[in-house]
């Protein structure tokens, strides 16, 4: 109830003023979520101003999801700048099916695009932003990549980066350029479902090898190699989508191992490391056969579409560039131009570490709620792997609790060879904010304890 904004000098109306300043406090930490603030009469008391200056200070800023008024409370910090439900199917109040990373205030997302593109519209303009650009990445695009990529990934090199427009584009490009129809590539027997999508559309078979609770088996993998002669192996090591399961630094020295050995070329989802930096990747054991896929999708957000391919080498990054010339001409300029400003300036770090905060928090949340349930997470991770109870069936149980306004995903859409684990995956990120997540959560806790038959009920 005691803030009172600092001004400045700042050119334009008082009352935008107020909603930066606020704006700039929320982003340091000296507000947090669901703070509350002073009313509109003591803070036009405090600063000096008319009452009219402050409400309509107040008014914009919950208009851009800054803050929420709650009636006979007050006017609070909001947890989430999300505005509006996100689209969803019919009777769906609550999608959990998406693995997205939360929004929270902290990141300040909205801000930073705003304040990122005035900036970048200052400094050059935005016309040069919306022509043809260099596939894959400027020179200094590069460059800058290779500088925040080497605090985790100590083998990124510049001339081996190519800048991509999201990594599903990315690993079909790597299908594209490095497989043919009927070529195998070795994966986990739950995996993603885009790279599933990929390979079946450019005919290149999967095929599942079993894992452990320290990843795919060496052994298994060196089985798999005798029986089907692979072009390539696919993992997602950190954080593994839908599992959750992080290889082991152990088992990533016998893996790379195993890939050397039998002369393999890896394919790495890096999707997830940004919220686990000390897992370093497999693809820094074996560079020069690796294809090391960095997304900030699920560490800042999907929608900037922009993507890192780390390649063995001058040459392999030159034949990506072409495939990518060929699929999607280029990522977007502006959107690449941004991100490369949030990578030098520190902004991504900033949001990383805000949505981190958040990933954990929401974990905390889910484990509380299914105390007593069989299922897999990561403290940092965006989503649960939760076994289902044996008296219900998968498609019953999503059924089930679809009825009750919440959609999840079954193991069925990770499967890679016909029978999948009796599990679904809850994206905890995909709610708007915690209490839509607790809310959620209620639902699925309920379904979880109701008999199988109560769904057959109509």
């Amino acid at each position: 109830m005691d803030w009172v904004p600092t001004l400045g000098d700042q050119p334009g109306p008082i009352y935008a003023s107020i909603v930066e300043a606020l704006t700039g406090d929320i982003a340091s930490g000296r507000l947090h979520r669901g703070q509350r603030l002073p009313t509109h009469r003591a803070l036009a008391k405090a600063l000096g101003l008319d009452l009219t200056t402050v409400t309509r200070a107040y008014n914009e800023a919950r208009r851009r999801g800054l803050t929420e008024a709650r009636v006979g409370q007050g006017t609070f910090v909001a947890e989430s700048r999300v505005h509006a439900p996100r689209a969803a199917a019919a009777g769906v109040d609550f999608d959990l099916s998406m693995n997205l990373p939360p929004e929270p205030i902290e990141a300040d997302l909205e801000g930073r695009v705003a304040r990122g593109l005035a900036a970048l519209q200052r400094d050059y303009g935005v016309s040069d932003f919306l022509s043809y650009q260099q596939a894959g990445g400027s020179d200094a695009d590069r460059g800058v990549t290779a500088d925040w990529l080497r605090r985790r990934v100590r083998t990124a090199e510049a001339s081996r980066l190519v800048v991509f427009p999201g990594t599903q584009t990315a690993l079909t490009a790597l299908l594209l350029t490095l497989t043919r129809p009927g070529d195998v590539v070795l994966v986990d027997r739950l995996t993603y479902p885009g790279f599933k999508a990929a390979a079946a559309a450019l005919g290149v078979r999967l095929v599942g090898v079993p894992s452990d609770g320290e990843g795919m088996i060496p052994a298994a993998l060196d089985e798999a190699c005798r029986r089907h002669a692979p072009k390539a192996v696919y993992l997602i090591p950190t954080i593994h989508n839908p599992t959750t399961l992080t290889i082991t630094p152990a088992r990533r020295e016998e893996l790379a191992g195993a890939i050397r050995r039998n002369d393999l070329l890896l394919f790495e989802d890096d999707a997830y490391g940004s919220l686990d930096p000390k897992a370093q990747p497999i693809a820094t054991l074996i560079p020069e056969r690796s294809y090391l896929a960095v997304s900030l999708s699920k560490c800042i957000a999907p929608g900037l579409r922009v993507s890192f391919l780390l390649v063995p080498d001058r040459t392999a990054a030159a034949m990506l560039g072409n495939t990518l010339r060929t699929v999607a001409q280029m990522p977007v300029p502006l959107m690449v131009a941004l991100v490369m400003r949030w990578l030098a300036d520190g902004s991504a770090d900033a949001i990383i570490a805000a949505i981190t905060a958040e990933a954990a928090a929401r974990q905390k949340l889910a484990a509380k709620a299914l105390s007593g349930q069989t299922y897999a997470a990561h403290p940092k991770g965006h989503h649960v792997w939760l076994t289902l109870p044996s008296t219900w069936t998968r498609a019953e149980f999503a059924a089930h609790v679809q009825r009750q306004g919440l959609a999840v995903v079954t193991s069925d859409s990770f499967s890679v060879d016909g029978d999948p684990q009796h599990a679904i995956r809850i994206a905890l990120g995909a709610a708007r904010n915690r209490s839509e997540l607790v809310g959620a959560l209620d639902v699925l806790t309920v379904a979880l304890k109701s008999p199988a038959f109560a769904s057959r009920i109509v």
